[in-house]
């Protein structure tokens, strides 16, 4: 329930809201400020590159791509360094920043080169802010019983920012230019205001109301490298690991679906507001649950969840690639969205139980590492394995991932909840269950 949630998470997730607004706004904004002209990308184009050749589209995604594997790949680093140090709000204020400064200078930028590296700038403050801030929730949680709570809540208003934003900017951009005191302001500046106005609204948020929790001594050593195996356990793998590989592969799913929009519509014979809903379906449907499951998992602990999830997100994606219709097409992105709800909460949840003393930063980022990494990585997968073997392929290599992510997960993943109804178990008395 939210009235019984710490107003820090609260504050937290709107925070995210907001932020993921702005940045759901660029993903919808820059290809079509970069396609526009108004970024010089001729020269560019038609040149080759490890021998293909460069088209506008490549060129496109990727800026899109950059942000994400700069977000992913320094989250390791600036995780582990915000339990080292304490100051979570500190990293989470100056992410925002950099965000904010990355926006303001879209704007002024007519060289691709110069707008790669303001979305690369964007990359790196995203790589400060996500863990710091998942770390944070997780930390305020009480006890274990309240972490899946805390999750659905803080998940329900991120996701809430990032599906709505996309259809937000769209409205922006087609109203465009917008008369001020100024002069003309074109559709692309108004929405890049916006983006800045979102960061903005996160800062003071996050200074506001947000602050660290009690200094502990953080058992994170130098080094980074993520733990694979379960060292002294009763099973081979590490669990965070598990399903951080799980999280990746339903990341990449999620993210099948955006690029192949022309080849969609041909087949269903659909236009574009049916293939926006069943876009936006997926991120509905967990918006709508995440909150019920996140409580749930802490009820019923974590594990029921996550299998439930993978055993629905097989068909799910797999049924993508056969239908035929546009309502089929809208129930597979509905029970992809069930699927993605019982996964989200409950494996972050996880991850926050077994994380050590001090640990949370760099624990939870493996996971928002992996699912970072799943949404750079699907477009790219699903553009190469249309174009390798026709519509359905793309659709059931992700089944295929799907399930080794079901395997992997029954066989390798310990509940972290004790039978108590009272109190979680934690990292010490986490519980192996057969």
């Amino acid at each position: 329930m939210i009235g019984d949630t710490d107003e820090r998470v609260i504050a937290l997730g709107l925070a995210r809201m907001a932020d993921a607004l702005g940045n759901s706004f660029l993903i919808i904004v820059l290809p079509l400020y970069i396609a526009s002209g108004q970024v010089s990308i001729d020269a560019l184009v038609g040149g080759n590159l490890l021998g293909f050749v460069v088209g506008e589209e490549f060129l496109i995604g990727f800026v899109l791509s950059l942000f994400g594997f700069l977000n992913s790949f320094g989250q390791p680093f600036t995780g582990r360094l915000s339990d080292r140090t304490g100051r979570r709000k500190a990293f989470v204020l100056f992410g925002l920043v950099l965000f904010a400064i990355g926006s303001v200078a879209y704007p002024f930028l007519s060289n691709y080169w110069a707008v790669l590296l303001a979305r690369g700038f964007q990359g790196v403050g995203a790589a400060f802010s996500v863990p710091a801030t998942v770390a944070l929730v997780n930390d305020y949680a009480r006890s274990d019983r309240e972490r899946g709570g805390n999750f659905g809540v803080f998940n329900t208003f991120r996701l809430i920012g990032f599906g709505f934003g996309p259809i937000v900017a769209g409205l922006v951009i087609r109203f465009g230019p917008y008369a001020t005191p100024f002069g003309a302001l074109s559709g692309f500046n108004a929405a890049f205001g916006i983006a800045v106005l979102g960061a903005i609204v996160s800062f003071l948020l996050v200074a506001a109301v947000v602050d660290d929790p009690p200094s502990v001594d953080a058992e994170a050593g130098d080094d980074l490298s993520i733990r694979i195996l379960d060292r002294g356990g009763p099973r081979l793998l590490d669990s965070v690991f598990v399903l951080g590989v799980g999280t990746f592969f339903m990341a990449a799913t999620i993210a099948l679906f955006a690029p192949l929009e022309a080849p969609i519509r041909a087949r269903l014979g659909e236009g574009t507001f049916l293939f926006s809903v069943q876009f936006a379906a997926v991120v509905i449907a967990n918006v709508l649950l995440q909150i019920p499951i996140g409580n749930a998992s802490d009820a019923y602990g974590r594990r029921p969840f996550l299998l439930a999830g993978f055993v629905l997100l097989v068909p799910s994606v797999f049924a993508q690639g056969v239908v035929t219709t546009p309502l089929t097409m809208l129930g597979a992105r509905l029970l992809q969205g069930v699927a993605v709800a019982l996964v989200f909460a409950p494996s972050l949840a996880l991850a926050g139980d077994l994380a050590g003393e001090g640990q949370s930063g760099s624990t939870l980022s493996v996971l928002t590492m992996a699912f970072g990494l799943g949404v750079a990585v699907g477009p790219l997968a699903s553009g190469f394995l249309y174009n390798l073997g026709g519509f359905a392929t793309p659709f059931t290599v992700g089944a295929v991932a799907a399930l080794a992510a079901l395997v992997l997960v029954y066989s390798q993943v310990r509940e972290s909840l004790s039978d108590e109804p009272g109190g979680g178990a934690g990292p010490a008395a986490a519980v192996a269950e057969e």
